[in-house]
């Protein structure tokens, strides 16, 4: 059971990481005791900022003994309230932004070492700088980081090409809880010597040690890419669509995003200079794109003529140019924004077998038209790789609690759905603080009794980020 840390030891913990590495005044400290969302209000009494991973082996070692909790925390954007400390003031962050170098890019063996404080912006420019590609995409890539990345095991939008976090890592360098470093940042694409450890440490939000380095994937930068924008009647023929696509362009298909009507009408309210497809007149949009390091595949040949064999090719809109791409993509990615700027929202980030999703949205629609009166349905997403953010948006003139109060029925009743489509009610962003009951109750008995197993036998002391995943 963790303890509330003793001013000796408080002082110990400053002396490793020196002047300037910790932080303990209300007003220091309280960027990192809220999460994102502003959900979660925790307490700490310290804040390190360590700058190696010697600093953050020093600082689990001196909490094992001490039985000090620790937060391990990136850039704090994630949605789940994973990187918050609870509101007992006992627990320690260990802020990694500070630990950010990039120790090797190897562009012959398509790979490169970062530390877990990179931002995921900055790990992009650092391959492309080598001519090649990391592939992960946020919103938050300004401010991610590639440990929050890993811990969280990161989507985005290019998953249907080139998969999670957990597939873009060829190695890990972590800090366990007794403050022991395991390094295996091999750069191999094959190596069967026992366990994959690494896979272990990915998605476990910080509940078996700190990351603090990875190895991971590049590729060839893309020299061709076509965009295009097109309305389509139903579900069902946007993943027609898709099945073409694949048919004829296979990997080469990276985005495959489908839009609501309703959320384009939000955006083109609420976001100043959006392009506008509305006179398409679609009760559905798809955002597709294609992309080829061969710089002659002519993807915009071949992708406009698929488009011309849809069936509403009036409809479709390729870009020209690098301008309207962009333009195609800010519509895309204001749709969170412009949801916020509108009111009220009940989320819910869900996944099914990508042949469910019509049934997804027909049978999630009627069950928030009949659960909530007072909302109307915004399901948009990654339709190409199954998930897709299922919310619901309060209607104008409705009241703002009678809303909110129906957010529990609707998310048993949606995650029983989803449950029923082989789905998953967290596709993208975690358990954290916020999905801990529903994971406890959903969870397969003999998946979480190995979970809670590992979790033991890593942190017997239950000093790693309690309260996160498993409850």
């Amino acid at each position: 059971m963790p303890r509330k840390a003793e001013a000796a030891t408080l002082a110990e913990l400053c002396a490793i990481v020196g002047a300037g590495g910790w932080l303990n005044s209300p007003h220091d400290v309280a960027p990192y005791v809220t999460d994102f969302l502003n959900r979660y209000h925790g307490v700490t009494p310290l804040v390190l900022l360590p700058s190696s991973t010697a600093q953050v082996a020093a600082i689990l070692a001196v909490c094992d003994r001490a039985e000090i909790a620790v937060v391990p925390q990136g850039g704090n954007t994630g949605y789940c309230g994973a990187a918050t400390p609870d509101e007992s003031g006992d627990q320690i962050v260990v802020a990694l932004g500070r630990l950010n170098g990039i120790r090797s890019v190897d562009a012959g063996n398509d790979s490169m070492i970062v530390e877990a404080g990179v931002t995921l912006a900055r790990a992009q420019q650092a391959a492309h700088s080598a001519d090649r590609l990391f592939p992960l995409s946020l919103g938050s890539e300004g401010s991610a980081q590639i440990g929050g990345n890993l811990s969280t095991n990161a989507g985005g939008t290019a998953v249907l090409r080139y998969g999670m976090m957990r597939d873009l890592v060829l190695g890990l360098e972590v800090v366990l809880a007794d403050g022991r470093i395991l390094t295996a940042l091999q750069g191999l694409r094959k190596d069967n010597t026992g366990y994959d450890l690494k896979s272990l440490f990915v998605g476990a939000e910080g509940t078996l040690g700190v990351i603090t380095a990875a190895c991971l994937k590049l590729f060839p930068r893309p020299a061709d890419i076509a965009t295009a924008l097109l309305g389509v009647d139903t579900p069902e023929q946007a993943l027609e669509l898709l099945a073409r696509l694949r048919r004829v362009a296979g990997d080469q298909v990276t985005t495959f995003e489908l839009l609501p009507r309703r959320a384009i009408e939000l955006t083109v309210r609420h976001i100043p200079g959006v392009a506008d497809p509305l006179a398409l007149g679609a009760a559905w949009y798809v955002l597709v794109e294609l992309g080829s390091p061969n710089a002659s595949a002519n993807l915009a040949g071949l992708l406009g003529e698929e488009l011309a064999r849809a069936p509403a090719a009036e409809r479709a809109l390729l870009a020209l140019s690098g301008p309207q791409s962009l333009a195609m993509w800010k519509l895309r990615e204001s749709v969170p924004a412009a949801q916020r700027l509108h009111g009220a929202s009940l989320k819910h980030d869900v996944s099914v077998p990508i042949s469910a999703l019509p049934r997804l949205i027909a049978d999630g629609t009627a069950l928030a038209e009949r659960l909530v009166p007072e909302g109307e349905v915004i399901a948009y997403g990654h339709a190409g790789d199954g998930n897709l953010h299922f919310n619901v948006s309060q209607c104008e003139g409705s009241d703002r609690d009678r809303f909110q109060g129906r957010k529990t029925a609707l998310e048993d009743a949606m995650f029983d759905l989803v449950a029923s489509l082989g789905g998953s009610f967290s596709a993208e962003h975690g358990i954290g603080r916020l999905r801990t009951a529903q994971f406890a109750r959903r969870c397969d008995p003999v998946e979480l009794a190995v979970m809670r197993s590992v979790k033991r036998a890593l942190d017997p002391k239950g000093l790693m980020n309690p309260g996160k995943v498993l409850n």
